[in-house]
Order: structure tokens, then sequence, then C-alpha cells
């Protein structure tokens, strides 16, 4: 296969200026990357795009073979890449590993699906063939956040690249050294063009995702960003993915035990400091057990304080936007049974916090809290608690953890959004897929269906010749 890459690569000209990280649970400075200016972003694109032909001329099962090259080579660097995340980012040490392990799986996944990915036979006239069959975009900008840095990131790009695209990867700013190491390593597994990385903020993924020669851009992130990236497509044509943020409703039903409900509450609410994006951000308990809920869930929450299982907050900017959403929902009456307080000393550590007497109008309730914060509102009903779960502008994920199996059917009709969690704030099958709505974005992000999203459908009719008489 042959890849074609402009000759010259520009120098940086230094006028986007450059990071400073500082470690989220000591303060001390990690470092600096410089960021990828006009022409830096330009040059990638354009190299991604003249790498496109051979790329996409590769065959699919070849194509699957680099994949599992990239999954070894992540596999081979585990350790380095899990310490440089938790250096820059907080998480803790063995989620951050478990996050690049589950990355190269997930590469290893669509190193086998992007091979057997197929389109479908068409039934027309018996005398004519009709079919459909999947082609790659071309160039795709691939947008990832810092909360889960390698895994999420391994999806969007492994199904891109599997399905014959090219790549230009802008990690988040909030940990760019994992992203220019993560870059490394994939870029050295691959023909020359068809994956890099710019690094920067969001003025970087600006340039990028404005670039006509981006064909699709994936992002997961905020909503703020993901609809700038919608209202820039809507002007250059790109297809747009994009998962972003949440405000994820748990109901307690009346007939659930209320230990256990607690348990679930506190792992939805305060795993990985509560910065994932299907966190638990609002809690509907029925008032039959809300007594009892409340004193587990202080008791819980309170082991998770005390044992050390928080790590902290990305950032202090991070810090201070959690602080005031709760600082806000006090001041408006709700009442923290724990946490609620910014501890002394350095990083930008974050209690596990409890707050009871929420209101649907508070803050705390309406926009997504990106820390470990648990608020709660009691509700006289079940149906109070699907309407009051229902009344957001956001559409990502909920939890319901009822008994009945009417209103477990009822929440999984009536909830409008794209994944519903019956009885488990976390977990599911492999493969799963969903579309979140509204403000939390749209498209498959995940499972096979992101396959089709990251290549386009042709449909084929072949009919049969009239031939020339053959001459006597």
């Amino acid at each position: 296969m042959t890849t074609l890459v402009p000759q010259a690569r520009p120098g940086h000209t230094g006028d986007t200026g450059s990071i400073t990280i500082v470690d989220p649970r000591s303060g001390e400075i990690v470092g600096s990357v410089d960021e990828a200016d006009r022409d830096e972003v330009g040059y990638a694109v354009d190299r991604a795009r003249q790498a496109f032909p051979g790329w996409s001329a590769t065959a699919p099962a070849e194509r699957g073979t680099a994949l599992h090259r990239l999954a070894d080579a992540l596999v081979g660097a585990a350790d380095e890449l899990a310490a440089l995340n938790e250096r820059e980012t907080g998480k803790l040490l063995g989620d951050s590993l478990g996050g690049v392990m589950a990355g190269a799986s997930t590469l290893r996944q669509y190193a086998e699906l992007g091979p057997v990915h197929r389109g479908t036979s068409l039934l027309g006239n018996r005398d004519a063939a009709d079919w459909t069959t999947p082609e790659p975009y071309g160039v795709v900008a691939v947008v990832t956040p810092w909360n889960d840095p390698v895994a999420v990131a391994c999806g969007l790009i492994g199904a891109a690249l599997v399905m014959g695209n090219t790549v230009v990867h802008k990690p988040s700013e909030r940990c760019p050294h994992l992203g220019v190491r993560f870059g490394e390593l994939l870029e050295a597994a691959l023909p020359s063009g068809v994956f890099q990385t710019v690094s920067g903020g969001g003025q970087v993924g600006s340039l990028l995702t404005e670039q006509d020669g981006v064909d699709v851009v994936a992002h997961v992130g905020s909503s703020v960003t993901g609809r700038k990236i919608a209202r820039v497509a809507a002007l250059t044509g790109a297809h747009v993915v994009r998962e972003n943020g949440g405000n994820d409703a748990l109901i307690v039903d009346a007939d659930v035990d209320p230990v256990w409900a607690a348990e679930q509450a506190a792992l939805g609410s305060f795993a990985n400091a509560g910065q994932i994006c299907t966190s638990v951000e609002r809690i509907f308990v029925h008032r039959d057990i809300a007594d009892e809920f409340l004193d587990a869930l202080v008791a819980e929450t309170k082991r998770w304080n005390d044992a050390g299982r928080l790590g902290p907050l990305v950032d202090r900017r991070l810090r201070d936007e959690v602080d005031a959403q709760v600082r806000a929902a006090l001041d408006a009456g709700a009442t923290a049974l724990v946490g609620g307080q910014v501890p002394d000393g350095a990083g930008s550590w974050y209690p596990a916090t409890v707050l009871t007497g929420c209101r649907p109008s508070m803050e705390i309730m309406t926009e997504e809290t990106f820390g470990p914060v648990a608020p709660v509102s009691v509700v006289d009903s079940f149906d109070a608690a699907i309407e009051a779960a229902v009344n957001d502008r956001y559409g990502l994920a909920a939890t319901v953890l009822t008994g009945s199996l009417v209103h477990a059917n009822r929440a999984a009709r009536d909830l409008p959004v794209g994944t519903v969690k019956i009885n488990a704030a976390f977990g599911g099958a492999p493969g799963g897929a969903a579309q979140p709505r509204k403000d939390s974005g749209s498209g498959f992000g995940y499972g096979p269906e992101l396959l089709d999203e990251m290549s386009l459908t042709k449909v084929v009719h072949q009919g049969v010749p009239v031939l020339r008489k053959a001459v006597s």
C-alpha cells in the first residue's frame, strides 16, 4: 500500500500557547505541552486526506490486524499510560490501568467486527441484483475527554480506522502528556498519515472541527462544546456523532431494600469522584423509605470518604464549579448531611457529599454536577418520581431501583434517555449502543452500530445488459 503525504511539516508558530498541567493530588507541576497552531492542524488534516486513498483500499482484514497491533502497543505501555493518567487527572491508578486495558479490548473488538461488517441484499427483479455496501467517509476528527481518556478514545478511533477512515485526534487539554504518548504509540503502529494527534484546548478543537477536509466529527465531552460542533458541521457538511453531558436521575422505589439502594446510589454518584458522563446526578426516593435510605446513604458516604475510595477532582477549576453548585443549593435551603466543604491542603480534593431537601429548581438538580455529590429529593409516589426525572433538558441515562415489574417496564418506556438501567447503577452487556437524546448528544457512540456511523451506505443496482450482436 502506498501512502502519499505532504513533504514539509510546518513549524510551530506559537500563536496558541502551551498547556501546563498540575497534579491534582499534590498541586505539583507535571509539565507543559505546546498547543498545535492553525498551520499544524491544517497540515494534519491534509496529511490524513492524502493518506485516505491508500488506507481505504487496504483489505478490511488487514485493517483489523492493524488494530490488534494498536491493542498490543497499549498493553505493552499500560503501566506508563496509567501512571500518566493518574498524575494528570487524579484518576486512581487501578481505575486508570483498567481504562487502558478496556481500550485495548475495544480495539480488539473492532478489529474483529470491522472485517465482517456487511451490507444487505435487496429484493428486486429476478433478473437483476441489488445490494448495499458500506464505504468510509474520509477524515474523522475525534475529540475526546479526560475522565476516561484511553477507553473512550479507543472506541471512536478503532471504529473509524477499521472502516477505512483516517483519523486526527485531539485529546483533552487536561491530560495532554497522556494524549501525546497515546498518539505516539498508535501512530508508530500504522501507515504514515493514517492517525495523528493535535494537542490543545478549545481553540485547537475549533480549528480542527472547522476544517473543510474533515468528513466526520466524533465528540465526547460537554454539551456546550457539542452544540458548537453541531452548528459548525451544519456549514461544513461533516457528519457528527456526539455523546455529551448528562443529568442522570436515580429513582428509588418504595419496595427495595434501603441499604442496598444506598449502596447503588453511592456507587453511581461517587465512582471516579463523580466524573463520569453517566454518573447519578439526581436522586428521587419514595417517602415511605426515605429516612432509612438517607441514614444508609450517609453511612455509606462516610465509608467512601474514610476508606480513600475517592481520587481528587481533575483540577481546581472543576472543584470550584462543583463547590459553587453545592453552595448555591445550601443557600437555597438544602442541607448537607455529609461533606459539602472544600478541604484544606494541596490538590483539588472534594469529599463525597449528600444533600437533602433539594428542590427541582435548584441548579444542583437542573445541571450536570461533575463531582461526588448526591442530591436527594423525597417524592410521594413512583409517578411523581417519573414526572420529576422526565423534566430535564438532558437525555443520556437513568437508573430505577424497583421490585415492581410494572414500574420497571414503565420506566423503560417513559424515560426519554438513551440508556435505562434497572436495579444496577452501572453494568450491562458488551456491545450496547444507545442514542442519547436532547442536550446529551446524537448518534451511536459505541457498539457495532458505531461502524455504521463511521461509514456511508451505497446502494448498487445491477441490471442485465443488452449485448452487441455478433457480426457473421
